[in-house]
């Protein structure tokens, strides 16, 4: 497994994503991710599985402290008067006394940046967190929560290499932010794209797997694929054993050019070239 050092910590670069798994499904694939080796385990309020993945992580007989595992306060629960008991909320059903990372999962629209980050902010203080971060932000909502002094660590996107977030992702890494990558294999697209099934080939590995590769052998990239096949498990972390060379790491770069999105754009908002796709 590859580590990330993010926020004075080692975070794995490879983490298992539980966006629409099936909550019947949620806690054996958790565990069995847990089994094969898997460390980062991301979760959200939104996807209404906490409570599977913490009976997940708590039956599966890896130790919490070995765990990194992240949260997301969802938009309705970003008001001050619901934030930190939706956090408590998220805390009890994980069977936590603590997450590892706390998102705010996308903007507000009508809430102002700052009341929410304020509220971000009291979680790290009260040790409910051990880290901060945001998901889905733009350049201009990320330059004003650095403004505030927010000590985030991450923004989580949309990412792939079939998505351009280029000019999000320059100024991130300019700023030594990590970008988390949902959807990596963009939702099944790139397991079926000819350039990266071609590379695969090479390398007897599949298209998600140079995927994987690709995205991980970036500068300061997560990626949190996710499946509810423990077969597809046990593939995604089978990237360990090869590295892609400097000419198969720019024809993947040129698949951005697509720019096949897979997320919808965040209604209500404001986007421009420099913005992040926002849901997930």
């Amino acid at each position: 497994m590859k580590y990330l050092e993010v926020g004075h910590t080692n975070i794995p670069a490879l983490g298992l994503g539980t966006c629409y798994i099936p909550n019947e499904a949620t806690a054996d694939i958790v565990g069995h991710a847990l089994h094969l080796g898997y460390r980062h385990i991301d979760a959200a309020q939104w996807y209404n599985n906490e409570q599977e993945v913490g009976e997940g992580i708590r039956n599966s007989g890896v130790s919490r402290q070995e765990v990194f595992l992240t949260t997301k306060v969802q938009r309705r629960n970003l008001g001050k008067q619901d934030f930190l008991p939706s956090v408590e909320e998220s805390l009890r059903c994980l069977q936590t006394d603590y997450v590892d990372l706390l998102l705010i999962h996308w903007p507000h629209a009508e809430l102002p940046l700052e009341s929410y980050l304020e509220e971000l902010m009291k979680a790290l203080e009260q040790g409910k967190t051990r880290f901060v971060g945001v998901s889905n932000f733009n350049i201009a909502q990320l330059k004003r929560t650095m403004e505030l002094g927010v000590p985030i660590v991450t923004n989580q996107v949309e990412f792939h290499p079939l998505v351009n977030q280029s000019t999000l992702y320059g100024w991130m890494r300019q700023h030594k932010l990590a970008l988390t990558a949902y959807c990596p294999l963009a939702q099944g697209q790139a397991v079926r794209n000819p350039i990266l099934k071609a590379i695969g080939e090479k390398y007897g590995k599949s298209a998600a797997q140079v995927s994987l590769r690709w995205l991980l052998q970036l500068d300061g990239i997560l990626a949190i694929p996710k499946t509810a096949n423990p077969a597809r498990l046990r593939e995604n972390l089978d990237v360990f054993d090869f590295e892609l060379p400097d000419d198969d790491m720019a024809a993947i770069a040129e698949l951005k050019r697509h720019n096949a999105r897979i997320v919808p754009e965040y209604h209500g908002a404001a986007w421009d070239d420099q913005a992040a796709v926002v849901w997930g």
